[in-house]
């Protein structure tokens, strides 16, 4: 009765077990080779909110502050609003990394860096991010950030010439 109360009790465990478990960090990462030293393409990406001046999805950026947190609202076209916290900056390094605070998009706990480096007589963008499903199946986030990363890199090397 023992063994038979026991393995009662296993399968709930378990299953409750797994919905719990942690789920994992999906990635993304682009880059692009830019014919443009790497001052010009900071001086074309490097303002948190430039992004309305280069990405094609991107309608309007506005700054704002909240708590001592820079923000952008960033406005798309076709509709839809995305607001986003600028949670570390090097203008040094030319990099800045930032978090989606709210959104449409199928993800969530998103941290994303774009940065620029030296290669040649011209520069590399790299556009980063770590973040998890929500509310889609993983391969669908990742295509969606993948697509914001190719789509706005492609920008910034036609913008950088």
């Amino acid at each position: 009765m023992s063994r038979m109360l026991s393995r009662t009790l296993a399968l709930p465990t378990l299953a409750l077990l797994a919905g719990t478990a942690p789920v994992l960090a999906l990635d993304a990462a682009k880059t692009i080779d830019v014919a443009a030293p790497p001052a010009k393409v900071w001086a074309t990406i490097g303002d948190f909110c430039g992004i309305g001046q280069w990405h094609p999805a991107i309608e309007k950026c506005v700054l704002s502050q909240d708590g001592g947190k820079t923000l952008r609202t960033l406005s798309l076209k076709g509709g839809g609003t995305i607001v986003e916290s600028q949670t570390k900056r090097d203008d040094k390094a030319m990099s800045y990394t930032y978090a989606i605070v709210s959104g449409p998009l199928p993800v969530s706990d998103y941290s994303s860096t774009l940065s620029v480096v030296p290669k040649g007589s011209g520069s590399t963008v790299n556009w980063t991010g770590s973040f998890k499903a929500k509310g889609a199946p993983d391969a669908v986030a990742v295509d969606a950030i993948s697509g914001i990363y190719d789509s706005g890199l492609k920008a910034i090397a036609d913008k950088a010439k």
